[in-house]
């Protein structure tokens, strides 16, 4: 289960998109935005971890690796902690809010430490994912997957890693 905290919007029959900025800054958001699209396309690993560390106060590990054109969540990014040692890979999206029709949500992620997410991977707000965890390309991260486990797939598969798959 996704730990979301849910609110409703002001004016009845309304979209909560519609009126973002009256819960979160456009200001900020612009910050976000560009701080965002340049690391996305910045090479220098180690730089681009401490970018979004003291620009967006993300939570990223040491020897964390986020690959090229990752998007992180543009109205939340602090609500995003990543272990050490881990791998986002290439075109990943991590969010941490979901507008609906009638409410948005806004949740937590937090990647433990040694954990390879790959390519084109989505992450929904309110996860956990755990440690030593493997996450195959293209999944869709809807529920918490526990640590030394292998996820993949939409609809998501979870499995335990197996002594063959845990060797590095």
């Amino acid at each position: 289960m996704r730990r979301l905290n849910r609110f409703k919007p002001r004016r009845e029959k309304e979209n909560p998109l519609f009126r973002v900025y009256q819960t979160v800054s456009f200001w900020r958001t612009l910050k976000n935005t560009i701080v965002i699209e340049f690391c996305r396309y910045f090479p220098w690993i180690s730089g681009k971890r401490k970018l979004y560390q003291s620009l967006l106060r993300m939570e990223i590990g040491e020897n964390t690796a986020i690959a090229f054109k990752v998007t992180f969540d543009l109205f939340y990014p602090e609500k995003i902690k990543i272990g050490r040692n881990s791998i986002i890979g290439f075109h990943t999206t991590i969010l941490t809010h979901e507008y609906l029709i009638e409410e948005y949500r806004t949740g937590e992620v937090q990647i433990g430490d040694d954990t390879m997410i790959g390519a084109n991977v989505t992450i929904l707000p309110g996860v956990t994912i755990g440690s030593r965890v493997k996450v195959g390309a293209g999944a869709v991260i809807n529920r918490d997957i526990p640590d030394d486990h292998l996820a993949f797939g939409n609809p998501l598969v979870v499995r335990p890693l197996d002594r063959e798959n845990k060797r590095d």
